[in-house]
């Protein structure tokens, strides 16, 4: 079995009902078990600016899937709840985001998957939520998740820092008490 963080993330319609229907329907794939699901937050989009606020999140999964066939199944779950890729500008609006962040310590380069996420370092949407999860959790490379730590080495690093992460980002709390216990999973 591998550990792998998938982040959440949706702006559209019932946002947290449909993070928490994407997070039923992935644990109910054969091969994907979910481990904890993070806290949610409110966060400002990213690239395409015009959109409502995201709520996003990650989740720790265990899976026996290859990196591949764990990517088809989170596309599987978004075409379910109703995403379309490729319809609309890139990281316009979408009712549901599920993207492989990491896949135990592999590095993945293969048409279409990227792993770790080739924004990552950048987008502090996902790296909170995955240091919520794991506050050891390191990257292929050696380097911290780490909010903070991760961001600023990568600025200095490549002499750019994106919008990615810089806005107001309001936690939200557990995805419900309820769900999680009644699925037996820990929240952070």
């Amino acid at each position: 079995m591998t550990l792998a963080y998938v982040g959440l993330g949706a702006n559209l319609g019932d946002r947290e009902g449909t993070i928490r229907r994407a997070v039923e329907l992935l644990g109910a794939e054969p091969g994907i078990e979910i481990v904890a699901v993070s806290a949610l937050r409110e966060t400002d989009p990213v690239g395409y600016a015009d959109q409502p606020r995201f709520l996003n999140g990650a989740t720790a999964v265990e899976t026996e899937l290859p990196p591949r066939e764990l990517l088809d199944r989170l596309l599987a779950v978004e075409r379910e709840l109703g995403r379309v890729r490729g319809d609309g500008p890139r990281d316009g609006p979408r009712a549901i985001d599920l993207d492989l962040l990491l896949f135990g310590d592999e590095v993945v380069d293969l048409p279409g998957l990227t792993v770790p996420h080739p924004r990552l370092a950048w987008r502090r949407f996902a790296l909170e939520p995955l240091y919520e999860l794991d506050p050891g959790l390191r990257l292929p490379d050696g380097r911290a998740v780490e909010p903070w730590g991760v961001l600023a080495a990568q600025a200095q690093g490549e002499g750019r820092m994106t919008g990615e992460g810089r806005g107001q980002n309001d936690k939200l709390g557990p995805l419900g008490e309820g769900f999680m216990a009644g699925h037996g999973l820990q929240c952070g």
